[in-house]
C-alpha cells in the first residue's frame, strides 16, 4: 500500500526481455537500501524487488502488467516516479493508492494557470463513475485532486513543486498516463451496480 507521495524520480538503467514479460533495473539513491520481495511502486505500478546493488533494483513486469500500463513504453533513460511502500507509524499524507493500475489516460493537454499547470486527460469511457470532482486520483502514483470532470476527462492542477520533482516534467501532450482511481469510490460504485443487480 502506498500513498501517492513520490519520494524519488529514478531513471532507467536497462529493459530486459524475459519469457512472459521483461525486467527493469531502475538507478535511484536508496538502491542500497531495497531488498528483495520489497514492494515499489513504478509508475504507480506496485512492482516487487527481484535484486539490487549500490545504484539499481531491478523488477519484473509480466504481460498483464505491459498490457495494462505504461511500463511497456520505457526504455533505457526514461524517468520513473518512485515510491516505497507505506510503514504503518506514517501519517497518510496523499490518499490511500494500492498500486492497482486501473487503465491508462492520454494526457490531452497542458496549460498554464499562474503558477500551476493545469492538466487535462483523457480516460476510457467505462470509467466514468469513479472521476469526481476534488476527489482523489493517483497518476503515475501521484496523489492527485480532480478540479473538474467533463465527460471522460479530467484536469488535475499540478503545482510547482509536483511538477520539478516527478516525472511530469517530461510529460508531453499525448504521452500516455497510469490511472488508479479512488479504492473507495471503486467500493461504492461497485456495492451499487450489485444491489442493482439483485
Amino acid at each position: 500500500m502506498f500513498t501517492g507521495i513520490i519520494s524519488d524520480v529514478g531513471r532507467v538503467a536497462s529493459v530486459k526481455p524475459m519469457k512472459g514479460g521483461q525486467e527493469l533495473s531502475i538507478e535511484c539513491p536508496f538502491a542500497s537500501e531495497t531488498h528483495i520481495d520489497e514492494s515499489i511502486a513504478v509508475n504507480g505500478v506496485c512492482l516487487t524487488v527481484v535484486s539490487n546493488s549500490d545504484n539499481t533494483f531491478s523488477v519484473q513486469c509480466v504481460e498483464e502488467t505491459l498490457r495494462k500500463t505504461n511500463l511497456g513504453e520505457l526504455k533505457s533513460g526514461s524517468e520513473v516516479n518512485l515510491e516505497r511502500s507505506m510503514k504503518l507509524n506514517q501519517g497518510i499524507e496523499g490518499h490511500i493508492v494500492q498500486g492497482h493500475v486501473d487503465t491508462t489516460g492520454i494526457l490531452t493537454k497542458i496549460d498554464q494557470d499562474g503558477a500551476d499547470l493545469l492538466l487535462t486527460v483523457s480516460f476510457p469511457e467505462e470509467y466514468r463513475d469513479y472521476v469526481v470532482g476534488r476527489g482523489s486520483i493517483a497518476i503515475d502514483g501521484i496523489s492527485l485532486t480532480i478540479a473538474r470532470n467533463d465527460g471522460n476527462q479530467f484536469v488535475v492542477a499540478i503545482i510547482p513543486y509536483t511538477w520539478d520533482y516527478t516525472n511530469l516534467r517530461s510529460k508531453q501532450e499525448g504521452d500516455h498516463l497510469n490511472i488508479e482511481f479512488d479504492i473507495f469510490g471503486k467500493y461504492i460504485v461497485q456495492y451499487l451496480k450489485n444491489r442493482e443487480q439483485g
